[in-house]
């Protein structure tokens, strides 16, 4: 047998060793957690704003609940902002598991893209928001019926969106955070 032929040969077995199942009970996510391999996602500035917005959007959930829980049970500054960090982590990690799990993946790999996809953008939006909040002056004491807390609120996001944007733009460019779960957004 010639060395082409040879290496023909082995080169189909390779690629029917990684040929998707053909079970019809097998789905799709069952086929995607077994080979992981999408193909490349481009690390666009839209797809960095959207994977931000994301995570902006269970930031400010978080936030906004831990705050209002705190100001309720009338704590001061660091409780308050250690609730709505502990929150804001929580809401943005369900929001990406509610995608995953409507993808049909599993408690446990769909927890471990979650925490994948998301921690370092949470953390950056948190470190940025909350240092934010901290600096205007009164920000943090004048409390939930004060145009003062809402207005900074707000800016404070802003900013953690504009700062956390170019992050997971060179996050998803290096195939990690949000482009981890990008095949499971159908």
């Amino acid at each position: 047998m010639s060395e082409s032929m040879h290496h023909g040969g082995h080169e189909m077995h390779d690629h029917g060793s990684h040929a998707p199942a053909t079970d019809p009970h097998s789905s799709h996510a069952q086929q995607s957690e077994e080979h992981g391999h999408h193909g490349p996602m481009k690390a666009t500035w839209g797809v960095a704003a959207s994977a931000t917005l994301h995570c902006l959007t269970g930031c400010a959930i978080g936030e906004v609940l831990g705050m209002v829980i705190a100001t309720a049970l009338g704590w001061h500054n660091v409780p308050s902002i250690i609730l709505a960090v502990v929150l804001a982590f929580i809401f943005g990690y369900a929001l990406t598991l509610r995608g995953l799990f409507r993808a049909g993946l599993n408690w446990r790999t769909a927890l471990r893209l979650a925490l994948a996809a998301d921690t370092l953008s949470i953390l950056v939006m948190e470190i940025v928001d909350n240092g934010v909040m901290l600096i205007i002056p009164g920000a943090m004491d004048s409390g939930l019926t004060s145009l003062l807390f809402w207005g900074a609120l707000a800016f404070s996001l802003l900013v953690a969106f504009l700062v956390t944007t170019p992050i997971n733009k060179w996050i998803i460019g290096r195939g990690k955070g949000h482009a981890v779960i990008h095949a499971y957004h159908h």
